[in-house]
């Protein structure tokens, strides 16, 4: 477990979200041993999809690099002490996918008949 503040790198989430992200980064820690980083970013991004719905995604560690692009508002970069997270979420929201795929097949046999 790290004891460290967040310290923001880069962001362009609102606050209050920032905070949360936070608060899930602390509580992964608690709940799993530093060492094990795919288990502190699976727990990250569970939390992230059950709180502000689907398509987060959340690297963790203390070396590795990036090139990604998300969807704006949903973009931080932290470290606790060594320890490094990229979260962010990528696409739209899959349920908003899903529904407009019906629609355009609702249609698309409408327009058959």
């Amino acid at each position: 477990m790290l004891e460290g503040k967040g310290v923001v790198r880069e962001t362009d989430m609102a606050e209050e979200m920032q905070n949360k992200v936070m608060e899930f980064a602390h509580q992964a820690l608690d709940a799993h041993e530093v060492s094990d980083c795919q288990s502190i970013a699976h727990f990250i991004k569970q939390k992230l999809d059950e709180t502000y719905g689907p398509a987060w995604n959340s690297v963790v560690g203390n070396d590795f690099g990036s090139c990604i692009t998300h969807m704006s508002g949903s973009f931080i970069f932290f470290r606790v002490e060594m320890m490094e997270f990229l979260i962010f979420k990528d696409g739209k929201d899959f349920t908003e996918n899903r529904e407009e795929v019906i629609r355009v097949l609702q249609k698309s046999g409408n327009e058959d008949s």
